[in-house]
């Protein structure tokens, strides 16, 4: 059933990262200005990560859970280059992809094979960004998504960042109540209290 989802997954999150880079590239050619750099980077190590991922001890099937997962995942793929580009969102929007890209990379190399798509149990990383946020790498995709508006201002980008925000805060909380048995777990979330930014949620 798994492997099922993964290729439908696949599929769906390849057709999309697609139409991204078209229309990425189309507008690029037109202006000469590059606009969502970082998301292609981000999007392409994601697909490397889920390629080896290490098997999940325990695995949520709850439909809910995957569509969330999806959301919050390739959400993004749907910002276009559309509405205003100031030259102020412009550099300053660049700057935030950019952090959110190096908060995304370091994420996934704390967590090696440990990296997953809808809610499991693959073992508990405590280190680097996880030291500081229980959810960083989701925090990174809001990042980068929120660089992408900057660039691109316009009230459809808008509306796809607050729909992969809100998948994503609900795929967190799923897997914390996945979780929520792990006497390591328990003891890892009252040491680091914050889910995406800190002193906010």
């Amino acid at each position: 059933m798994e492997s099922l989802f993964r290729i439908l997954v696949n599929l769906a999150g390849a057709l999309g990262a697609a139409l991204f880079a078209q229309a990425t590239l189309r507008y690029y050619l037109q202006t000469r200005t590059l606009i969502g750099g970082a998301l292609v980077v981000e999007q392409t190590w994601f697909i490397v990560a889920f390629l080896v991922r290490r098997p999940a001890r325990s695995v949520s099937w709850s439909p809910a859970s995957w569509l969330l997962a999806f959301g919050g995942t390739f959400a993004g793929v749907l910002l276009r280059p559309v509405g205003e580009h100031p030259q102020w969102g412009l550099d300053l929007g660049l700057a935030v992809q950019l952090a959110g890209l190096a908060l995304c990379i370091a994420s996934l190399l704390c967590l090696g094979r440990s990296f997953g798509f809808v809610a499991a149990d693959r073992g508990l990383v405590t280190r680097g960004p996880y030291g500081v946020v229980r959810h960083p790498v989701y925090a990174s995709y809001l990042l980068i998504q929120t660089g992408y508006l900057l660039q691109s201002l316009s009230l459809w980008n808008l509306l796809v960042i607050l729909t992969a925000a809100a998948c994503n805060a609900g795929r967190a909380l799923a897997e914390e109540r996945l979780l929520a048995g792990s006497s390591p777990y328990l003891a890892y979330r009252r040491a680091v209290r914050w889910r995406f930014v800190p002193g906010v949620w």
